[in-house]
């Protein structure tokens, strides 16, 4: 209802009411009525004698419902509490100013309302109380504009910690749930998880979907029993649904309402349906996962416990979220793709098989660091030389990526290179370290003429052990440049770490290398490794070089493949940060070498 009306006044062409003071009545019945803030009058008994349609339009309840009713029968949300604020102002006289309270959500709108109210004493010409007015503004999209930018703040903090695309999938769903829906499902292409260039958008024409599988699900409910499909698992996308609508225009897809029932695309899917009716499904809101130009996935958002449908705001707040977490998926792809490229350029440069002839039976392993970290560029070889003696390598060039792979190749082929001069392991490390350093300043002017202006990235470094076993003398001359040392075990003995000269790392050229001589009789074990064997954040290098003792005095009698796959096997994790390499040579009897 509105307050009492103005008179009529005069009717057309007749005089104009000339008394100022009902003009300024009208003036004001007009201005409270048009106003929007929503305005209440309690009389001292505490009965509401006037409301406005703003404020009708903020929680749901008409004048004529609100009029006689004291505020705990005539507001919706914290009535109770307004009704003491109303009673005590009533009672002193203080007025009070932006007091807030939250009022639920009505029909035809998504979200709770957040008032700020002020309420002031109506006093009549005496100075005596005669009742309370209450104005309120609302203050919630103003309230949810800030709460959405600290949503989108937080996000960048807990989507994409990691570059697994998997992983980031799976944040993406955690983190949305409840926030924006009751399930959601984040489903990749197949593209993206090989770390392979995705398509812009689906193309009709083509024939066929793409392949999807699901990266991310989560939901209110404890093993997300909504899903179909485990991550991991190819996603079956019918060729009519919203799905397709929204890869082939690339473009976000709100589904206020879904029905199981009536909606003609789940007949060709009668097995989601029966999720969407089993689960409560009401209302979807698909948005693609867009970053740099491709499509690399799409994020589903469905409610089910929650009864307001999806809207507009829902469909911002989400877009901004799958828009973030698609830079994310999008530099994992990357990384992927990258990290791909440079595991399978060193695996075609390292030796696929090692021979020792009669002289030594070897083995070895390589294990690259987990796929949150880079490739590095760790290597490993076994050289025949002259005289029936054998040449052991292990080395591992400072840096990750193809650029470290890509030098550990030119690295090894110096080596051999070298090698082949028949030179002894000090003076090899000597004539290495100069080569090094010209592959070295190579990289760094290669990169420096990248007309692209790419960045420089060269590798400042490399730490190697060259070794050199005679089975005539059962000696082994060892030199190290800036590498740990090897460990040695021999028959009836303990696991031993030799004390050798130990040279800097090559790339500095600053020193001379000095070899020193292990005795290998029959029967003995030496084991070469590189740093990410031994070497833990979370622990002191002595206790991996102790797990390292433990294993080769424990497989002493195995076969060296064995002892390789026990060696590896006392990591801490099978994830490590650092690449591992691992070389062993058992020393035989006399004998030339095959």
């Amino acid at each position: 209802m509105g307050a009492t009306e103005p008179n009529a006044g005069a009717a057309d062409g007749g005089a104009a009411s000339t008394d100022p003071g009902e003009g300024a009545a009208s003036a004001v019945r007009s201005l409270l009525n048009h106003s929007t803030l929503g305005i209440a009058v309690w009389d001292s008994d505490l009965r509401c004698v006037w409301s406005n349609e703003a404020l009708a339009g903020y929680d749901g309840i008409s004048p004529d419902r609100r009029l006689g009713r004291p505020p705990r029968e005539g507001l919706a949300g914290d009535a109770v509490g307004v009704e003491a604020v109303v009673r005590r102002v009533l009672a002193t006289g203080s007025g009070v100013t932006g007091r807030e309270y939250r009022v639920p959500a009505v029909a035809g709108t998504r979200r709770d309302h957040t008032f700020s109210a002020s309420y002031l004493r109506l006093e009549d010409a005496e100075g005596r109380p005669v009742g309370v007015c209450m104005l309120v503004l609302v203050v919630s999209e103003r309230r949810f504009t800030g709460d959405r930018l600290a949503v989108v703040s937080e996000a960048g903090a807990r989507i994409g910690t990691t570059l697994d695309v998997m992983r980031t999938a799976q944040e993406l769903a955690d983190f949305t749930v409840p926030l924006i829906a009751d399930y959601v499902t984040v489903d990749l292409t197949e593209a993206v998880r090989l770390g392979e260039e995705p398509f812009e958008r689906l193309e009709p024409s083509r024939g066929r979907v793409p392949t999807f599988r699901r990266a991310g699900k989560a939901s209110i409910h404890t093993g997300t029993p909504e899903s179909l499909w485990e991550n991991g698992e190819v996603v079956y996308v019918p060729e009519t649904s919203p799905f397709m609508e929204v890869l082939s225009t690339g473009r976000p897809l709100l589904q206020p309402s879904l029905d199981a029932c009536h909606d003609s695309w789940l007949e060709s899917d009668p097995a989601r349906a029966e999720k969407i009716r089993e689960y409560g499904m009401h209302s979807l809101l698909i948005v693609p996962a867009h970053a740099r130009g491709v499509l690399l996935g799409v994020a589903v958002f469905v409610r089910t416990r929650n009864p307001a449908p999806f809207d507009e705001s829902d469909q911002l707040l989400a877009e901004e979220l799958v828009s973030r977490a698609a830079l994310s998926l999008d530099n994992a792809r990357r990384y992927t793709r990258e990290r791909t490229a440079a595991l399978a350029l060193q695996h075609s440069l390292l030796p696929r098989r090692v021979h020792g002839g009669q002289a030594m039976e070897v083995a070895a392993r390589y294990l690259p660091a987990d796929a949150e970290y880079s490739v590095g560029g760790d290597f490993f070889d076994v050289i025949g030389l002259p005289r029936d003696r054998l040449a052991l390598v292990v080395g591992d060039v400072v840096g990750h990526g193809i650029n470290a792979a890509a030098t550990m190749g030119r690295l090894r082929t110096a080596i051999r290179t070298l090698a082949d001069l028949d030179l002894p392991p000090a003076r090899l490390l000597n004539r290495l370290d100069q080569t090094f350093i010209r592959l070295v300043e190579d990289e760094a002017e290669d990169a420096n003429m990248d007309g692209a202006g790419a960045p420089a990235h060269p590798s400042m470094g490399a730490t190697c052990a060259y070794a050199v076993y005679d089975p005539a003398t059962h000696a082994c001359t060892v030199a190290l440049a800036g590498h740990p040392p090897p460990a040695v075990h021999h028959p009836g003995g303990d696991v031993t770490f030799p004390e050798l000269p130990h040279g800097v790392q090559l790339g500095v050229g600053l020193l001379p290398y000095e070899s020193g001589e292990i005795e290998l009789p029959e029967g003995s074990v030496i084991a070469f490794y590189t740093d990410g064997l031994v070497e833990d954040r979370h622990q002191d290098i002595d206790v991996g070089m102790a797990r390292v003792s433990d294993a080769l005095a424990q497989g002493a009698s195995s076969s060296l493949e064995e002892l390789c796959a026990a060696v590896i096997g006392t990591l801490p994790t099978k994830a490590p940060a650092d690449d591992v390499t691992l070389l062993l040579a058992r020393s035989l009897g006399d004998g030339p070498v095959r």
